[in-house]
């Protein structure tokens, strides 16, 4: 069953949402809020799965909420305005559908929601430095201690580390959801890095220690990296 949160201050976006909705046997609608300070506290006391996010909200926005959530459920951006897309997307949201949400639009987003819930990395678990993700048709173990960086490919993430690079099918953010946050952090839409491979840090981007100079988005460069 898939645990959705609707997050909008237009009672109309909520009734097309819920219409939606209710036409798909494997969703479940946990709760209805009206702005994200309503959204924060329903996600602090509830499991979600997906949240259908509005941008312009009273009190603060939906990108404020969600570059405040630490782990984030995936997420559809719902507006009525197309000039956000960039910095949702900067956020790694599933989709942006713009108002009204036709149900070809909407049944479109949740397959990108499904497969992406599909491709989830495994942690292994015999030790939590161990991450399982499948490789060319075969699942394949990876110690984490050994990785540099993940990178975005579409829908796929290369790892590269000290054996060099694999391609995994996996979505950055699902990995993200995964991964240690004390040892790896987000700091691109395209890349995750591990912070015990930083030698540098500087306003717009990192170096670490294999030499490799990352990017960092303009979303994420508040975050102090190196420990």
């Amino acid at each position: 069953m898939l645990r959705v949160l609707i997050v909008d201050d237009e009672p109309l976006a909520h009734d097309v949402l819920a219409h939606h909705c209710r036409a798909e046997p494997d969703i479940a609608i946990v709760a209805h809020c009206l702005n994200a300070a309503e959204a924060l506290a329903q996600l602090e006391t509830s499991a979600v799965d997906l949240m259908f996010l509005d941008i312009r909200m009273p009190l603060f926005g939906g990108l404020d909420l969600l570059r405040g959530l630490r782990a984030p459920p995936l997420t559809i951006i719902v507006s009525a305005h197309h000039e956000h897309a960039l910095d949702g997307f900067e956020l790694d949201v599933v989709d942006y559908l713009v108002k009204p949400v036709s149900a070809k639009r909407f049944q479109a987003a949740l397959g990108k929601v499904r497969r992406r819930m599909a491709e989830r990395p495994v942690v292994g678990q015999e030790s939590p430095d161990d991450l399982v993700l499948k490789v060319d048709r075969a699942l394949r173990r990876f110690r984490l201690d050994e990785i540099s960086c993940f990178e975005a490919q579409g829908n796929f993430v290369n790892a590269v580390g000290d054996w060099g690079a694999a391609l995994a099918t996996v979505t950055l953010k699902n990995l993200s959801e995964l991964l240690p946050a004390d040892r790896f952090v987000r700091i691109h839409r395209s890349y995750i890095i591990n912070r015990d491979r930083i030698v540098e840090q500087h306003h717009d981007k990192v170096r670490l220690s294999d030499g490799r100079v990352i990017p960092i988005g303009r979303s994420y460069r508040d975050v102090r990296l190196l420990k």
